[in-house]
């Protein structure tokens, strides 16, 4: 499948200025802080709520400065935004959110930081990161990852049918806008979804009935219908492959 020029991995372009252990790292970064801001957006302590954010920001801020170059350290906190952004798009979706108020003063406060100069050059990595599928693309695929699975065991832990119903909707459309958005890519970011959600339920014996079994099998069968029938195939057979391979590798989460 990945040997034809059709399915060949797009150039990452922006490689130089952030090899793949700080593009995962950029992901993770932002996972934790989104989790962490979620966490005090839901407890509603404003005073802890200012404490935490207020932490977080010179986190993010220090690591993205760290980098070598002004460039370079542009490309850093527009990983760290864009996976922020990913994070509330998508627990908005999924949970009818219609604001978090410690992931928008956590943004505000990481651009407001930065001067008219740094401004200019965010933004110009910020736009690079979609001008290329290809580009930061281990970023993209552990962000992506992430926010699949979380959502999953969110949907699957559910007690509530309608709650439950509700996460898979938006996870079954967040699943086929990636690959709309990336149609070079995006259905390797779905299979790579599928098969992670299948290889725990596997190990764990996770939907094995009642509601989680029903709402699993249910969102799976809708990605079937959703999908262009080409893009389907692909996915299919792709997370296919990857839980074989597990199966037969020992059997140990990666």
């Amino acid at each position: 499948m990945g040997t034809t020029a059709e399915h060949a991995i797009p150039p990452d372009e922006l490689a130089a200025l952030a090899p793949r252990e700080v593009q995962v790292r950029g992901a993770r970064m932002a996972q934790d802080a989104f989790a962490q801001v979620f966490r005090l957006s839901v407890e509603g302590d404003d005073e802890a709520a200012r404490v935490g954010v207020a932490q977080l920001d010179e986190a993010l801020s220090n690591w993205a400065r760290a980098a070598d170059d002004d460039e370079a350290r542009a490309l850093r906190m527009a990983m760290l935004l864009s996976g922020l952004d990913q994070w509330g798009v998508a627990y908005s979706r999924a949970f009818g959110l219609q604001a978090i108020p410690a992931l928008t003063a956590l943004v505000g406060g990481l651009r407001t930081a930065l001067d008219a100069q740094a401004e200019a050059r965010f933004a110009r990595q910020f736009a690079a990161i979609d001008a290329g599928e290809g580009n930061v693309i281990d970023f993209k695929i552990e962000t992506r990852r992430s926010v699949h699975l979380a959502l999953w065991h969110a949907m699957i832990a559910c007690d509530e049918r309608e709650e439950a119903e509700r996460i898979a909707q938006a996870l079954g459309g967040i699943l086929v806008g990636v690959v709309q958005a990336m149609p070079q890519l995006g259905w390797r970011l779905v299979a790579d979804a599928l098969s992670n959600m299948q290889i725990r339920c596997l190990a764990d014996s996770l939907a094995t009935e009642g509601l989680a079994r029903e709402t699993n099998e249910a969102l799976f069968a809708a990605l079937a219908r959703e999908l262009p029938e080409s893009t389907r195939d692909l996915v299919f057979a792709h997370s296919a492959e990857a839980v074989r391979t597990w199966m037969q590798s020992g059997r140990s989460i990666h």
